[in-house]
């Protein structure tokens, strides 16, 4: 059970930068920083932010994963990994994009994958 709560914190973590990353250009783009400078710098910042989801991310999947002794098979990382992602983008865009709305679909969507993570651990 440690090894499965480690690798799910783990997750969560590199989820977080890797939303940054990927999306917090976007919103950042009106900060002076930002403003000025080319696709290329907003890009190589990107880069820097994604360097510390892989801190994350590798390890993570380096300690859940079945055949180095954790609890997990590979799909089910993999299952896992996809609803922690749509979590913090969730509380990322309507948080930070205070123009972003949670709508009733999209918390369909999200069911369904939660039931995506019940049917993978069902043997």
């Amino acid at each position: 059970m440690k090894k499965a709560v480690l690798t799910v914190i783990l997750l969560l973590l590199s989820n977080t930068f890797m939303t940054l990353a990927w999306y917090g250009h976007l919103r950042f783009a009106k900060t002076s920083f930002f403003r000025h400078k080319g696709l290329w710098a907003i890009i190589l910042v990107s880069w820097g932010i994604a360097l510390f989801e892989y801190v994350f991310q590798v390890p993570a999947n380096h300690i859940g994963f079945r055949g180095n002794g954790g609890p997990f098979n590979l799909f089910q990382l993999k299952i896992i990994q996809e609803v922690i992602t749509l979590a913090v983008f969730t509380v990322f865009a309507v948080t930070v994009f205070k123009t972003e709305h949670f709508r009733w679909n999209y918390l369909v969507a999200f069911v369904f994958l939660v039931l995506a993570v019940y049917f993978v651990f069902k043997k």
